[in-house]
């Protein structure tokens, strides 16, 4: 006996908007689109949410009043996924957002506990294939910052990123679009 063929249904983001508009998601349920499926995210514990806060205050001074730091809220990245990264760096001010959602940002970082498969494979690839210079996971579990730069999507391939280090809590960086500013890692940590 032949097993029946399955399909899967992907979401585009116009499918997924219109699902939130008519209320399918419960006010307490997030989820986000990435690449056609629609994904639960995971509750956040204590250390995750004092990273957020850490992570905002320490991006908030590195690049100043010319960049809206977003916490958690849509980025519009391709007509199949609809992330909401932890903290996205943004040029503007939020009025600039008014009547869309940013397309784009100067740096998305994602704090990863539980989700660090998730945000090394499909956000990874996502924000890759967004062309987003600068992709840093914050790894709570190793206690180090894992960079990602320099995106490419090679003809016919997953899109990537050329360069990728992982730095430890004594180590530095300066962000690509704030490049006169030097982080340590272990003042993103809690």
């Amino acid at each position: 006996m032949v097993a029946p063929a399955v399909h899967i249904k992907r979401w585009t983001r116009r499918e997924y908007d219109r699902m939130a508009e008519a209320g399918l998601f419960g006010p307490d349920e997030r989820v986000e689109l990435l690449e056609g499926e629609i994904i639960t995210v995971t509750p956040q514990q204590s250390p995750h949410s004092a990273c957020i806060g850490l992570i905002d205050g320490v991006l908030r001074q590195a690049f100043g009043p010319s960049y809206w730091i977003r916490i958690q809220l849509p980025l519009i990245v391709d007509p199949d996924s609809e992330p909401e990264p932890d903290l996205a760096v943004v040029p503007g001010s939020p009025r600039d957002y008014v009547h869309d959602h940013p397309r784009t940002a100067v740096l998305v970082v994602e704090v990863a506990d539980s989700t660090v498969a998730k945000d090394r494979t499909y956000k990874t690839r996502i924000y890759a294939r967004a062309a987003i210079r600068e992709y840093w996971i914050v790894n709570l579990a190793d206690r180090c910052l894992e960079v990602y730069r320099d995106p490419v999507a090679p003809l016919g391939q997953a899109a990537l990123y050329r360069s990728s280090q992982k730095l430890t809590p004594s180590e530095s960086l300066a962000p690509l679009a704030a490049a006169t500013s030097t982080i340590t890692v272990s003042d993103l940590l809690p």
